[in-house]
Formats: C-alpha cells, sequence, structure tokens
C-alpha cells in the first residue's frame, strides 16, 4: 500500500474525464493530505456525448465546465488544457514539449498518467488511441526530457520526478487506500453530464464497486491501483 503523500503531483491524460475515472481518488486523498494537484487535460473530449450537440465548440466548452466542476470535487489546484482534438493525439515532439514545461513549472514528485503498454482488456475492448499517446508522451517528458537542461531548454528549469503511477495497468503492483475518498471520485466523474447523461449515478457505482474490488485485495474498504515506476530516492 502506498501510504506517502507527495507534496506536489501532476496527473496527466487524454480526455476531460479520464483523471477522475482512472486516479480520482487518489488525487482527492492526496489533496486532502495538503498535496498541491496539477491536472493536464490533453484533448478537447470534441468528439464524444451521451446526448445531442450543437457542435464540437459546445461540446469542447461544456466538457471544460465539467472539468473545472470536478475539479473542484477533487481538490485539484490547476488545470492545464492542451487542446488537442480527439482521436488525433500523438507523441510528437510539440507534445513532449508541452507537457516538460508544465512538469518543470509545477516541480512534481509524483507524475500519474495512463499505462501505454495496456492495450486489451480481456476480449471486447482495445485501449484509446489517445490513452496510449498520452501515456507514452508522458513517460518520455518524465524521463529523461523533464530532468535533463538539454531537453528544451526554452521550456523552464530541469526538475526530476520521483515516481510515476502507471494507472489502468495490466501489472499493477501498488495501491493507494480511497476509502476516505471515493465518494468525491464518484462525484467528481458524475460532473461529466455530457458523458453520462442526466442519469449518471450508475457509472458511480460502476466506479465504486471497482474500487470495492481492489480494496479487498488490498486490505481496505477502496483502492486505486497502479504500476510505479520509481526514479528516485
Amino acid at each position: 500500500m502506498l501510504r506517502d503523500v507527495p507534496a506536489r503531483a501532476v496527473a496527466i491524460y487524454a480526455h476531460p474525464d479520464d483523471a477522475d475515472v482512472s486516479c480520482g481518488g487518489t488525487l482527492a486523498s492526496w489533496s486532502a493530505g495538503g498535496c498541491a494537484v496539477r491536472l493536464v487535460v490533453c484533448a478537447d473530449g470534441d468528439k464524444g456525448a451521451a446526448r445531442g450537440v450543437e457542435d464540437a465548440r459546445s461540446l469542447v466548452e461544456a466538457r471544460r465546465k465539467e472539468v473545472a466542476a470536478a475539479a473542484r470535487e477533487l481538490g485539484i489546484v490547476a488545470v492545464d488544457h492542451l487542446g488537442r482534438p480527439d482521436g488525433e493525439v500523438e507523441n510528437d515532439l510539440e507534445l513532449r514539449r508541452d507537457l516538460v514545461r508544465v512538469i518543470r513549472d509545477a516541480r512534481p514528485e509524483v507524475v500519474v498518467c495512463p499505462d501505454p503498454t495496456a492495450v486489451f482488456f480481456g476480449s471486447h475492448y482495445v485501449n484509446h488511441h489517445d490513452h496510449r499517446s498520452v501515456g507514452w508522451a508522458a513517460l518520455d517528458a518524465v524521463t529523461p526530457a523533464a530532468g535533463s537542461p538539454l531537453y528544451f531548454p526554452g521550456a523552464g528549469d530541469p526538475w526530476s520526478v520521483r515516481d510515476i503511477l502507471l494507472s489502468g495497468s495490466l501489472e499493477p503492483d501498488v495501491a493507494v487506500d480511497v476509502s476516505a475518498s471515493v465518494g468525491r471520485k464518484a462525484a467528481a466523474i458524475r460532473c461529466h453530464l455530457s458523458q453520462l447523461g442526466e442519469d449518471g449515478e450508475w457509472f458511480g457505482e460502476a466506479v465504486r464497486e471497482r474500487a470495492a474490488d481492489a480494496g479487498r485485495e488490498s486490505g481496505v474498504s477502496f483502492a486505486e491501483t497502479f504500476r510505479r515506476v520509481a526514479l528516485g530516492p
């Protein structure tokens, strides 16, 4: 069980609701413990909605408001929107530069992001292209780029991250107790009305059940699991 609360953390995800679903309980728990949590949303979320939308711009505006509301539920102190179109996020030089800039500015001890090696979940789901691209870009931004003055010299002073936590991993090896924050995770998810519709309670319950399953395996009521990459002391 990972019990330490970092002083600063950055969560890097593709779509507006990804962090809430993947690690919202952990972010809420850390923020309650005094951690300054910053969120990076790489894609606009312009191609997915549970209900009719007039146009993509309206959807993007709605989803940014949902992110702001969810961030308040989780205690996130700042959100960076990078504005890539859905389905077009690539691990390219521009994205890595943007992520390095955020990491060097926020100076996190921990970065949380998707596990890009997780492609097939069972026999009925393929992990989204954007999730995988963001996971690889986050890893490349953390190491070696953010810590080296020779990478992106105009993107701030170098900063070395201590740990990476990969969510959605098929090989998790650490857990975070989210028993005290699972309610805030569910509340954050319910902010995403464009995805869930007005009757989104069912998804919050599904997320609680998943956290309960992880909790039983970890000896607590609710947990979130990660694959940890320890880069420093």
